[in-house]
């Protein structure tokens, strides 16, 4: 007696049952789905190459104030000489990391960056100062900076012209406009801002104990 053949569904057609691809199937769509994530997360370079430089220009604005150990080498009557000129609050590493908080409280940290930027600039030795110059100018100076400074367009094409061929003092003028901006707009409510008063008032308090 013969056995009737049974026929048996194929199980990869059967609804509902999921079957891994064949090796070669599986490998394709793994490069496939590798292609895209590196399409998708491929950076800005431009963007990136700036951050970079920032952070390495300025790390003590990237990493923000320390309130703590500010006041313990503070003293109350060295951040009341803050108020007497911009300069004398710029002189003073701390005082140059509170102004720059209550900048990037206002939205404009850019001024602060690109004045230390090129303070840093003129103490470069001279082999290094086309890069440096180059990275400066791309981060703060051109019409499509990330950081871009608010100078005039006289001021901006005579720093590109400058930094074609560099010196110690080709932000100079950029740096002079800058400080200027800061001392007729930002300073003055600086002065008036909680981040110093408070900040005088704790080292006055502490003073009297």
């Amino acid at each position: 007696m013969r056995a009737a053949a049974i026929s048996m569904p194929r199980l990869d057609k059967m609804p509902g049952m999921f079957f891994s691809a064949s090796p070669k199937d599986s490998k394709e769509h793994s490069h496939s789905l590798l292609d895209d994530k590196k399409q998708k997360k491929r950076p800005k370079t431009f963007g990136m190459d700036m951050k970079t430089y920032l952070r390495s220009m300025i790390p003590h604005l990237e990493s923000g104030m320390k309130s703590a150990k500010s006041k313990d080498i503070l003293s109350a009557e060295e951040v009341m000489q803050w108020s007497q000129s911009l300069e004398k609050l710029l002189a003073n590493q701390t005082g140059q990391n509170v102004f720059g908080k209550f900048l990037k409280s206002e939205f404009s940290e850019e001024n602060i960056e690109f004045w230390l930027a090129c303070e840093d600039y003129k103490k470069t030795e001279t082999d290094l100062l086309h890069n440096k110059a180059e990275n400066i100018y791309k981060a703060f100076v051109h019409s499509d900076a990330v950081k871009q400074i608010n100078i005039d367009f006289h001021t901006r094409e005579s720093t590109a012209k400058k930094i074609k061929t560099p010196t110690p003092t080709s932000f100079d003028e950029a740096q002079k406009v800058i400080y200027s901006l800061m001392e007729k707009d930002s300073y003055p409510r600086f002065l008036k801002s909680n981040i110093y008063l408070n900040l005088l008032n704790d080292l006055q308090a502490n003073t009297l104990k």
